[in-house]
């Protein structure tokens, strides 16, 4: 059996300033796979709230931040931690951006 994996990525997942309103919106679609990393950037003017359930805060970021969450970059059994699929990201403002966007890029692990 190989444990090989090929690093992969969904195409980048945006949110424009002008779309980041008081409750939660979806940047985006539902994750496809199970995701090993994630790199979520705050572009805009504004600090910003992020929930993975919609419902809950999860974690701010200032304006001109950016998150990454590496679960499982260095696993190669395909069981384990990973953001399940399915998952969607959600921003809410704080503050009041008027410039630039939120930027969710997805990365998962794919079998040779």
């Amino acid at each position: 059996m190989s444990y090989a994996k090929l690093f992969r990525a969904d195409p980048v997942r945006t949110l424009a300033a002008g779309s980041v309103v008081v409750g939660y919106t979806a940047i985006g679609t539902l994750f496809e796979h199970p995701t090993r990393q994630i790199f979520i950037q705050n572009l805009t003017d504004a600090l910003l709230m992020f929930s993975f359930d919609a419902d809950n805060d999860h974690f701010p970021l200032l304006p001109q931040s950016f998150l990454i969450l590496d679960v499982t970059s260095n696993e190669v059994d395909p069981n384990g931690w990973f953001i399940g699929k399915s998952t969607i990201m959600y921003v809410k403002r704080i503050g009041t951006p008027t410039t630039g966007s939120v930027y969710l890029s997805v990365f998962y692990g794919k079998g040779d």
